[in-house]
């Protein structure tokens, strides 16, 4: 759904409250009702060819969306200033896969960051591949010499940053000034930042994906996807999402719509403590290094300096030594972080991570396993006596 140009000269906070709320959707009420609809009637024969795919914002059937899924949609584009619009996807990888499918064709060459989402280089390499497409990947740090792995057949470059295990941050303006100048498409996984932190579309980004069952949804209840396009892509993105049937619940959409009003305030929590529980973190005896992009030893911290507003909750720490059995006894120790997969909602989540799994040209070399905290919004002093014993357990 393209936006209706109203939000970007107000600030994050506000459009976040505002954003997607216009009369068309609300009815006038708070909140656009939830529109559950498969078949739309129409009053005469003229009127149904009339809408026939007139695009969104005029009730057609109901995949092609009604306001609750529109204003969702809406919102996130107000969000990003510059952007064209915005497709909503039934997941994260969704919004990747599709995002890719509108920019590449066989024989094309697509260039990866060798730091990105387990998932996305899967569907790169079972179904790019398979479909003739060259999948070249890259070290994260790799900034403008990006321009040295360019060839006559690349045609999309996709980033991540900071990557969702290690945390490097990439050199994105750089990247996509680069992109620009050979006529390379740019894509960015913006899960970890949002654009309330990270506005990709005004440093460059040609389609910015979010995993909305993160952050935006906030309360790990739903699953769901959007990109945001800039204006020389949002034509192609929309084509590509209807024809392969893409749609999203309208019971899903209004959920996610309900979790960002509280994006902001949510996000400054995190922030503040995810802060606070990764200095406390560098300074145990047990930690070998905190991969946190705010911290100075972060690969690609000066990227995040410059380019960043803000940092959210999900952070890396490698151990002192130690094993895998180590590790799992630690984290079955906690009791204040759940076992379990994803991030951004509001409890605190733990995991043990292995990030050269799959890696082919940026390994990284670890002094011991690695884990990998989702900070909710519990109370960070709770959350770091549970870290203490679990600490003094591993070292024991």
């Amino acid at each position: 759904m393209s936006g209706n140009g109203e939000g970007p000269g107000k600030k994050p906070d506000t459009r976040i409250v505002q954003a997607g709320r216009r009369k068309e959707w609300t009815a006038g009420i708070v909140n656009p009702p939830v529109w559950r609809a498969s078949t739309i009637l129409f009053d005469n024969i003229a009127a149904m060819r009339a809408a026939d795919h007139a695009g969104d914002g005029v009730l057609d059937y109901g995949r092609f969306g009604t306001p609750t899924q529109w204003s969702l949609a809406e919102a996130l584009t107000e969000l990003e200033p510059g952007a064209a619009g915005t497709r909503l996807f039934s997941s994260g990888v969704a919004a990747i896969s599709v995002a890719l499918l509108s920019v590449l064709k066989p024989g094309d060459e697509l260039l990866i960051v060798d730091s990105a989402y387990g998932p996305t280089r899967r569907f790169c390499q079972k179904i790019l591949a398979r479909q003739g497409i060259r999948i070249t990947y890259y070290d994260p740090l790799i900034g403008s010499g990006i321009e040295q792995l360019i060839g006559e057949n690349t045609r999309a470059i996709l980033l991540e940053s900071p990557g969702s295990l290690t945390f490097e941050v990439q050199d994105i303006p750089a990247i996509c000034a680069v992109a620009k100048a050979r006529g390379i498409t740019t894509l960015l996984d913006n899960s970890w930042a949002t654009p309330i932190f990270f506005p990709a579309i005004a440093a460059g980004v040609d389609l910015t994906i979010l995993a909305c069952t993160k952050y935006i949804a906030g309360h790990s209840d739903l699953m769901l996807g959007s990109v945001t396009a800039a204006p020389d892509h949002w034509d192609a993105l929309s084509e590509t999402s209807l024809a392969l049937g893409q749609y999203v619940g309208p019971d899903d959409a209004w959920l996610a719509a309900r979790g960002l009003r509280t994006l902001g305030v949510r996000l400054r929590q995190h922030q503040a403590s995810a802060l606070q529980i990764a200095s406390w973190l560098a300074e145990q005896p047990q930690v070998g290094r905190v991969l946190h992009p705010a911290f100075p030893n972060c690969p690609g911290h000066e990227f995040w300096a410059r380019d960043f507003s803000g940092s959210s909750g999900l952070f890396s720490f490698e151990l002192k030594g130690g094993d895998d059995a180590a590790r799992s006894r630690l984290i079955e120790g906690l009791t204040n972080f759940g076992i379990g997969y994803s991030w951004g909602g509001f409890e605190s989540l733990v995991l043990p991570v292995d990030p050269n799994r799959g890696r082919t040209v940026a390994k990284r070399e670890q002094e011991g396993p690695m884990v990998r905290l989702n900070i909710g919004l519990e109370d960070p002093d709770d959350l770091i006596a549970d870290l203490e014993r679990g600490l003094a357990s591993y070292k024991s």
